[in-house]
């Protein structure tokens, strides 16, 4: 049996609303591993100064949660979280 969290996150562009969420699912998988399913929940755009539009897109995105013991082998093997 799998796990899997639910986060929210927005992307922005001066493209389009495709281009905003794009960029906010590759900056997200990034960070975080096994990403799963996104889900558009929301789209807008910011109005800005001479007439310029930020398009923004809202997403839900899952992704899987590993068990204790892979998280605790991944940190008895990752130098840098020794203190």
């Amino acid at each position: 049996m799998s796990t899997y969290k639910v986060i929210e996150i927005v992307g922005s562009s001066y493209v389009s609303w495709t281009d905003a969420a794009r960029t906010a699912i590759e900056e997200t998988a990034r960070t975080i591993e096994d990403l799963r399913v996104a889900e558009v929940t929301r789209m807008d755009v910011r109005l800005e100064e001479g007439g310029r539009i930020l398009y923004r897109t809202r997403l839900k995105v899952s992704f899987k949660i590993h068990s204790d013991e892979k998280f605790s082998e991944i940190i008895a093997t990752d130098s840098s979280l020794e203190a």
